[in-house]
């Protein structure tokens, strides 16, 4: 007597089969497209740029004249608004990070905290940008300055921060904690000198995200009334700036009056595409070495 149907067993391991092939082949569609439009972008934004990008053009000012047109003042502004964004961030969210995991209690509170910080982290960046001028441009009185834009921009990467150091930090083994504290040392020794050295690598690529969305987003700056059109270098935190996001948008605006605009925002990509990869490539460099090390 047989108690397996073989032609049936057949029939459903060819379904399961085809089935396997289509999703694998559905996936690979998926990601191919997404590749060939990005190199689509790529390569048109190449094509628009070639032959503007040099010396003159980034040591230049801004100008009238598109000929005479650089983006100096560009590249200034967004170093500026760096170096606000990025000790603030790391502060605020990687402190904010070892509270919630190392010494908030779990309870609704902490629950009612960690729902709210996810939540943020998928807000769109145009609502951070409302936020800053209501608080930073208006109610502090820092007009459209470096401080009021770098303040801004830390609130939108603040989130994701905070979410990938919690990981980061929850990820380190239990017993390294037991060990630090069966050798005597307090909470605060065990944090400084055992969780944080191990959890640098996942706090450093939250880092790493949330800087690189900061350099190329657009809307938050456009709110808070960021201009293009500035001619003295920014020389201080009070200073009002711009940055190279802002120039982009303002040339593409005005590329429909004139053509060669759409050329300098093409250059003014590439270059904003150039510092990313080498911002991108330290920050891989010094997580990588920290990883080695635990």
């Amino acid at each position: 007597m047989e108690y397996i149907d073989l032609h049936a067993v057949q029939e459903r391991m060819t379904k399961r089969l085809f089935l396997n092939k289509l999703i694998k082949y559905v996936f690979l569609g998926a990601a191919l497209f997404g590749l060939i439009v990005l190199a689509i972008l790529l390569y048109r934004v190449y094509i628009d740029s070639i032959g503007w990008i040099n010396f003159d053009f980034l040591n230049n000012k801004l100008s009238t004249s598109a000929d005479r047109a650089g983006i100096k003042g560009a590249i200034v502004g967004t170093i500026w608004l760096m170096i606000i964004v990025g000790p603030v961030t790391m502060i605020l969210g990687i402190g904010t990070a070892i509270y919630l995991e190392e010494y908030a209690k779990k309870g609704r509170l902490h629950s009612f905290i960690q729902t709210n910080i996810s939540n943020l982290a998928g807000v769109p960046s145009i609502v951070f940008g409302l936020l800053g001028l209501t608080v930073f441009v208006r109610l502090f009185g820092f007009g459209s300055s470096i401080i009021a834009g770098g303040l801004t921009m830390s609130l939108l990467v603040l989130p994701i921060v905070v979410v990938a150091a919690q990981e980061a930090i929850r990820s380190v083994p239990g017993f390294l904690r037991e060990a630090s504290y069966g050798m005597g040392a307090t909470k605060w020794q065990t944090v400084k000198n055992v969780v944080l050295p191990a959890a640098i690598p996942g706090i450093l690529t939250g880092v790493i995200l949330a800087l690189s969305r900061a350099i190329g987003e657009t809307a938050p700056l456009v709110v808070i009334g960021i201009p293009a059109l500035l001619i003295p270098l920014p020389s201080g935190l009070f200073d009002n700036f711009t940055a190279l996001p802002m120039q982009i948008y303002y040339w593409t605006i005005d590329s429909v009056l004139v053509d060669e605009y759409a050329n300098l925002a093409a250059a003014t990509i590439v270059v904003l595409l150039v510092v990313l990869f080498v911002l991108n490539s330290v920050a891989i460099l010094i997580r990588n070495k920290f990883q080695k090390r635990y």
